[in-house]
């Protein structure tokens, strides 16, 4: 025998070995797996039938969001469509303006994060929060894709704030809902 063959003898029994650990290996992994499934099969029922109840729950989150984010943005058009007049039809100034449209902001996110909360029910800070975030987002994408800028530092902190606001709005629309149905 040549130096070639023993090598290739070598190679083919090294190859072997490989493939036989690799389907060993496949086949141990595909038992483990359909062995717990097999474990699992009366658990998953258990679960479908929680999970039923489940998409019920994200449906009302979903839906309280959406109120939540729909009352924020009417009442930042309203309000804007009042500032708009004022600085229209008066001697005002933006600049001395400028607190009092930061404090509608921060009102109007508290409202929506009330709102939500009252819909959902239940997780008003999570309601809240994903209301004032959703904001931010809309917000973010608008000033990134229409005037191709980021937030700066000031901004991110507002939104944070913005975000924080509308959670306590939530909280406080949970636990109002619960106390009128007390």
């Amino acid at each position: 025998m040549t130096s070639i063959e023993k090598s290739c003898e070598k190679l083919d029994k090294n190859y072997l070995i490989q493939h036989t650990i690799s389907l060993l290996f496949s086949y141990i992994v595909n038992m483990l797996v359909l062995g717990s499934m097999a474990l699992n099969r009366s658990a998953l029922q258990i679960q479908n039938r929680r999970e039923r109840g489940k998409i019920e729950d994200s449906r009302n989150v979903g839906g309280a969001v959406l109120y939540g984010v729909i009352a924020v943005f009417v009442l930042a058009i309203i309000s804007s469509l009042l500032f708009s007049l004022l600085l229209r039809f008066t001697s005002l100034q933006e600049s001395s303006l400028q607190f009092v449209i930061t404090a509608i902001s921060f009102v109007s996110l508290f409202i929506g994060g009330l709102i939500s909360g009252g819909k959902g029910r239940q997780k008003g800070w999570l309601l809240g929060g994903m209301t004032g975030l959703i904001y931010s987002i809309i917000i973010f994408l608008f000033q990134y894709l229409g005037f191709d800028k980021l937030f700066d530092m000031q901004q991110m902190i507002y939104h944070t704030c913005y975000t924080l606001t509308a959670m306590m709005g939530g909280i406080l629309g949970v636990n109002m809902k619960k106390t009128r149905n007390a």
